[in-house]
């Protein structure tokens, strides 16, 4: 398993947000560089012809005049995401470790701690490098991706599915049965939240329950997505519990998920 990752992600300055909170990604490090089957990399920043892919040049020069070292780490951040992307199109399952999230970045806009579209940029571009087909997206973070959604509608090579139920239970079989139903596709990309747990702003899911989605998020990669999985770090708050619910999903995201 890849994770891509910078050490400037660590950098808590670019914000005051809960998503750029000091300890947030430290939190994360510390789990998963306990396991020695994590593979770390360092990504490069994104250029604009590749925030172009998703962001008319208006609005990326907006998040630049508006703060330059906020504009640096989101571009670092898709950047990540591409890299991610890219690794998994060859078979190697990667997740990028990344702050500023993206879910929440529409083409000319954003909201909820997110400024590019990660998923929206990482897909388009093996669309763009005629690598893919079609795609699957996975975002099963507590509020609804509304930037995947509108940064991505408009191919239709894409489906994009937000798990809504609200018992644990009924949300894991949810999944399953979306993932039972599905048609085939080249890629499964997913916007991973982690602040639908117990101990979080969500008060749903456990930790073990990451463990199953991560298991399910295998199983139909390598039925339906031709192995291909990728997934980036959306939300999660609660630095106490975020790196074991974070650990466990790509626990199960593995192959041999042990």
């Amino acid at each position: 398993m890849n994770i891509i990752y910078h050490p400037e992600f660590l950098n808590s300055n670019y914000s005051q947000d809960p998503a750029a909170e000091k300890g947030r990604i430290l939190s994360i490090l510390e789990e998963l560089k306990k396991e020695d089957s994590f593979n770390f990399i360092e990504p490069e920043t994104a250029r604009r012809k590749d925030l172009n892919l998703i962001h008319p040049p208006e609005y990326i020069d907006k998040i630049y005049r508006r703060n330059k070292l906020l504009y640096q780490i989101a571009a670092l951040a898709a950047g990540a995401s591409l890299k991610a992307a890219e690794m998994a199109w060859k078979g190697e399952s990667s997740f990028a470790l990344i702050r500023p999230p993206g879910h929440h970045a529409s083409p000319s806009s954003s909201w909820g701690f997110c400024f590019f579209n990660n998923m929206g940029i990482a897909i388009e571009n093996l669309f763009k490098k005629n690598k893919i087909n079609s795609a699957f997206i996975l975002d099963f973070d507590l509020h609804i991706g509304d930037g995947n959604i509108n940064s991505l509608k408009s191919n239709s090579q894409v489906s994009i599915f937000n798990p809504k139920a609200r018992n644990r239970k009924k949300y894991l079989k949810e999944v399953k049965d979306t993932f039972k139903d599905a048609g085939e596709h080249d890629i499964l990309g997913v916007s991973a939240g982690f602040d639908e747990h117990i101990k979080d702003w969500g008060g749903k899911l456990t930790t073990e329950d990451y463990k199953d989605l991560g298991i399910l998020c295998r199983d139909f990669s390598d039925r339906k997505c031709k192995g291909r999985v990728f997934a980036l770090l959306e939300g999660g708050y609660n630095h106490q519990v975020l790196g074991q619910n974070v650990r466990a999903f790509l626990k199960g995201l593995q192959k041999d998920n042990t």
